[in-house]
Order: structure tokens, then sequence, then C-alpha cells
């Protein structure tokens, strides 16, 4: 699927409204965690706020993992960063699944 680079700058909070929506997030990453016992080995950059209060996560699964250069739970953790995607609900919550780097920009 070819990546929408028109996509439009919202807010952490708003990102309920955009479902379906490919977005540029920019907000500070408040807690990461890794689940690598997990199914599909996620790792968790909450956005906005710590958890259970974020309102974004990105998640990136174990198989996308070797597409970044550093531990993303470690890397991201407290930085300001730029985040695009589409926006998908998971148990009625907002996330972005980051398959790559370039999706992801420290500020």
């Amino acid at each position: 699927s070819a990546l929408s680079y028109a996509q439009q700058e919202i807010k952490a909070e708003e990102a309920t409204k955009h479902e379906g929506d490919s977005v540029k997030i920019c907000t500070k990453i408040y807690g990461t965690r890794f689940l690598e016992g997990s199914n599909r080995q996620p790792t968790f950059l909450n956005g906005g706020a710590k958890y259970p209060d974020s309102p974004i996560t990105f998640v990136i699964f174990g198989e996308s993992r070797p597409a970044f250069k550093n531990k993303p739970e470690e890397f991201y953790m407290d930085k300001q960063v730029c985040v695009t995607g589409r926006i998908v609900m998971y148990k009625g919550k907002p996330e972005i699944i980051l398959t790559s780097e370039a999706q992801i920009t420290v500020q």
C-alpha cells in the first residue's frame, strides 16, 4: 500500500477522531514496554501521557524490530517525536503501527 505524504498533522488528543486516516502526530513518549514473551512481541510507545492515559500508542511488532537500529523501548523513551502512519483502533484506543524507522523521527 502506498504511503500518502499529504497526511495532516494532528494533536495526540485528537487521534480518536481520525480512525483510518494517515496522519502526523508530534508528541512526547511518556512510557514504553517491550512484551518479548507475548504473541507478536509488541513494543508499545505511549504518546502524550503515561499508560493507561496515553491518547495514542505507537506499536512496533517483533517482525518489524529489525528495521530499527536501536531498541525502540529505550531509544524513544522521554523523547519528543513525530510519527506518521494510519490510525487504527484497538479495544477503543487509537494506535499507529510502525513498520519502519522512517515513520518516527526524534525532534
